[in-house]
């Protein structure tokens, strides 16, 4: 098969996407595909009467995968190296190739890519493409969305509140939620711009950042619980084992995901019984149908240190797909290898869509 692996693009999960795209395209090439990987933002300036050549390259685009730093990527310099300088968020051919290519591998995180709107430009234009529908991406990517669907559908979630910038000086007595509270992006993953604060000050000081930046119109307010994290991934409508989460320090966080050592992750975990295990995994499952997902996700829990009770944090429409990621990890505890993973996304892509 003729395959464009995505990528990169303007998303503060750029590294982490363009990780999981390499390892993607190689994979894929190493069981006979013609598999090219590319960045969504800066595309792939090439002749237009030549881009069939592109699928035979021999580099496969794998340059442009350099590894995870231990910070975000300022998408401003980003924005600014681009050579056509366009507003637009697809690069160069990307469209072009996508319609040439028998199916796009989505190895995208963040924005564009999880938000459902690249979805919703393939449906129209007849790209196919692996991972969750347009639908499905949009309402799991709003994390205050997403919780309201949890709420009706009877899968446990914690309760919360959000600020957008019209509202964000509102004062926290007047919010209804008592500290220590958590602080985190509407819409964004890999636990960028998360705060756990303890204090009004430590509150205060978490919104003014969060809305420092020109990419967030509304953060989410939640209680605090202490616990601890667990993955649970899901394909086709059906739960993994479980993945438990010790960071090193602190939480979950970018540093802890993506770097060597930051985290132990056992699969299946060791801490909880079998039955809150099996409990875990049909809430996943629950929350994969609420959201109309399809093909693949990865849901996200906590477990309460007081009370056992455990609450779905979020869904992720495209999970990472790293070495270190914990999907495939949860995959592999299931007998399911690296490379057929890869190949069960397609699969299952076409069946439900194709």
């Amino acid at each position: 098969m003729k395959i464009i692996v995505l990528a990169g693009g303007l998303s503060p999960e750029r590294d982490v996407s363009l990780t999981s795209g390499a390892g993607i395209c190689r994979t894929l090439r190493g069981m006979g595909h013609q598999a090219f990987l590319m960045d969504v933002f800066f595309g792939f300036p090439y002749d237009a009467d030549k881009l069939e050549e592109v699928f035979s390259l021999p580099g496969a685009g794998l340059e442009i995968a350099d590894g995870i730093k231990t910070t975000a990527p300022d998408l401003d310099a980003l924005r600014q190296s681009r050579p056509d300088q366009s507003d637009c968020l697809l690069g160069p051919n990307v469209i072009e190739l996508c319609q040439m290519a028998d199916i796009t591998f989505m190895g995208l995180h963040g924005s564009i890519g999880e938000d459902g709107k690249l979805q919703a430009t393939f449906d129209v234009l007849g790209i196919r493409y692996t991972g969750p529908n347009a639908l499905g991406c949009s309402l799991s990517m709003n994390k205050l969305v997403a919780k309201q669907i949890f709420k009706m559908s009877g899968v446990p979630t914690p309760r919360g509140t959000s600020l957008t910038r019209k509202t964000k000086d509102t004062p926290l007595a007047e919010l209804g939620y008592y500290l220590p509270l958590v602080i985190k992006p509407c819409a964004s993953g890999s636990s960028i711009g998360v705060y756990i604060v303890h204090t009004e000050e430590e509150y205060t000081e978490a919104i003014r950042r969060s809305f420092d930046t020109d990419m967030e119109e509304e953060v989410v307010i939640e209680p605090y619980i202490k616990g601890r994290e667990f993955a649970c991934g899901i394909i086709a409508g059906k739960a993994l084992p479980l993945v438990e989460i010790i960071p090193k320090s602190g939480f979950f966080n970018y540093e802890n995901k993506y770097q060597d050592g930051g985290a132990q992750e056992i699969c299946p975990p060791q801490s909880i019984d079998a039955k809150t295990q099996a409990q875990i995994q049909q809430a996943g499952e629950k929350a994969f149908e609420a959201l109309r997902m399809d093909v693949y996700s990865r849901a996200d829990f906590i477990v309460d240190d007081e009370d056992g009770s455990f609450y779905c944090l979020e869904v992720n429409a495209l999970p990472g797909m790293t070495p270190a990621s914990l999907l495939p990890k949860a995959a592999k505890a299931a007998g399911l290898e690296y490379n057929a993973l890869c190949q069960r996304i397609i699969e299952e892509s076409y069946k439900a869509r194709y």
